[in-house]
C-alpha cells in the first residue's frame, strides 16, 4: 500500500527519506493525502482533507494547527519534541551574552563612526557598552522540558546560579537536570530572584501573558527577559511600561510584531531560534519516522491530541479505532468482534480527554470477515475513524 503525504514550508528532503518507498510525497494525491508534514503553515480556518489521518509538525509548537478540529475528525497531530532543542538552547545562551554586554548596540554604534580618529572615538565611547558578566548572576528558567533543561544545565556550567519552575516536569527530564539547579514551587520566585529570565512553555490560556503587569511588579530593576517560546507569553504594553521604569533592562524575543520593532531595549530576531540546518534536519527526520510508524503500524508516539499507544503486531490484521471516550466502549468493541466469530489476539485502549484510541489485533486470516467487522465499526456513531492494517 502506498501512502500519500503533502508537505509545507520546504521540509528537509534528507529527513523525508525516512518515510521510505511506501510513501508518495507531494504527488498526484497531495490534495487529499493521508498525512501532512508542516512547519509554520497556518491550518486554522482551512478545511482539512477527508482522507487526512495525521499531521506532523516539524517542531515543538502546534499553535498553527486547529487541534480540537483535528481531534474531532479523527486526525492525529504529532510534533517533534527535542529535535530543535539544542538550536534553541544555543540561541538563548547567545542572547544571554549579547544582552549582558549589549554587543548589538555596540556594533551599531561603532558603525556610525567615521574619520581617521576612529580608534580614539572607540576608546572614548566604549564605556557606554561595558555591560556586565553573566557569571554569578541568577537565571530563572520557566519550563524545564527538552529546551529548558539544557539551558539550565549549560548556564550553570557558565557560572550562573540557576533556578527553575515547572510543575509538570517529566521524570525522564528531571533525571537530566543538574542537581545544582534549584527547583522553585512558585512562579513568583522566578520573578523576584532572577537577573535573567527565559521561558519555554507552550502558549495556552493559562500561560498567555505570563509576563504581565503583576509579574513585572515583582521583578528587580535591570531584569532581562528572553523569549524564544511564543510572543503572546508577554503582554507588550506592560513590557513597555516596565522598560520605561527601568525594571526591564532588555527584552530579547524571536517573535517580531510591528509594535516591538525599533523599541529601545528590545532586540527582535526573525524566528530563527530553532532554524539551524541541523535542527531542521532533525525535525524532518523525527516527523518522517513518526508518520511512517503511525501509517504502517497504527502506533502513536509524540502526539499532542492522542495518548501514546504502542503494541507490537503479531496477528494477521490490526484495526485501529479513534472513538469517543464513552462508557462501555471497549466492551462494545469486544462484543462486535465476537459477534463476527473472530478471536482477539491483543487489544489496547487509551483515552485522552473526550476521545480514545484503540489498537485491536485480530487472530483471523479471513479478509472478508475482517472487512465486515470494519463496516460494523464504521457504522457506530461513537467511532470516529477506522483503519485496517495487514501485517
Amino acid at each position: 500500500m502506498v501512502f500519500s503525504v503533502k508537505t509545507f514550508n520546504n521540509i528537509n528532503q534528507i529527513g523525508l527519506k525516512e518515510l521510505g518507498n511506501a510513501f508518495q510525497i507531494d504527488g498526484d494525491k497531495a490534495e487529499n493525502p493521508d498525512a501532512f508534514i508542516i512547519r509554520s503553515e497556518n491550518l486554522h480556518g482551512r478545511e482539512l482533507p477527508s482522507n487526512l489521518k495525521a499531521i506532523a509538525r516539524a517542531g515543538a509548537g502546534t499553535n498553527n494547527i486547529p487541534i480540537e478540529v483535528a481531534t474531532a475528525e479523527g486526525i492525529v497531530v504529532f510534533n517533534t519534541p527535542g529535535a530543535n532543542a539544542n538550536a534553541v538552547k544555543e540561541a538563548v545562551l547567545a542572547s544571554l551574552l549579547l544582552s549582558a554586554r549589549d554587543y548589538i548596540a555596540a556594533n551599531e554604534w561603532v558603525n556610525t563612526l567615521t574619520g581617521e580618529d576612529v580608534p580614539k572615538q572607540v576608546e572614548a565611547g566604549k564605556k557606554a557598552f561595558a555591560g556586565t558578566e553573566i557569571a554569578g548572576k541568577t537565571l530563572g528558567v520557566i519550563g524545564l522540558g527538552a529546551i529548558g533543561a539544557r539551558i539550565a544545565n549549560d548556564a550553570r556550567r557558565l557560572g550562573m546560579k540557576v533556578i527553575g519552575y515547572d510543575p509538570y516536569v517529566s521524570i525522564e527530564t528531571a533525571w537530566n537536570i543538574s542537581s545544582h539547579v534549584e527547583r522553585v514551587q512558585e512562579l513568583r520566585d522566578i520573578f523576584e530572584k532572577s537577573d535573567f529570565i527565559t521561558i519555554h512553555v507552550p502558549l495556552t490560556d493559562s500561560t498567555r501573558h505570563t509576563f504581565d503587569k503583576t509579574a513585572f511588579s515583582l521583578m528587580k530593576k535591570g531584569t532581562t527577559i528572553i523569549n524564544f517560546a511564543r510572543g503572546e507569553l508577554v503582554d507588550n504594553q506592560a513590557l513597555f511600561e516596565a522598560i520605561e521604569t527601568g525594571v526591564i533592562a532588555h527584552y530579547v524575543t524571536d517573535f517580531g510584531t510591528e509594535e516591538l520593532l525599533k523599541q529601545p531595549h528590545v532586540t527582535v530576531f526573525p524566528h530563527v531560534g530553532g532554524s539551524t540546518e541541523e535542527a531542521e534536519l532533525n525535525c524532518a527526520i523525527m516527523a518522517g519516522q513518526t508518520i511512517r510508524r503511525f501509517m504502517e503500524t497504527g502506533e502513536i508516539v509524540n502526539s499532542v491530541n492522542f495518548p501514546t499507544v504502542e503494541q507490537s503486531l503479531s496477528a494477521p490484521f490490526r484495526i485501529t479505532l479513534i472513538n469517543k471516550n464513552v462508557p462501555n466502549i471497549v466492551a462494545k468493541i469486544s462484543t462486535a468482534v465476537s459477534s463476527h466469530n473472530i478471536n482477539i489476539d491483543n487489544i489496547i485502549n487509551k483515552s485522552k480527554g473526550d476521545y480514545a484510541y484503540t489498537l485491536l489485533d485480530l487472530d483471523e486470516t479471513d479478509l472478508e470477515k475482517i472487512e465486515m467487522l470494519v463496516d460494523a465499526f464504521q457504522a457506530d456513531e461513537n467511532i470516529v475513524r477506522v483503519r485496517l492494517i495487514a501485517k
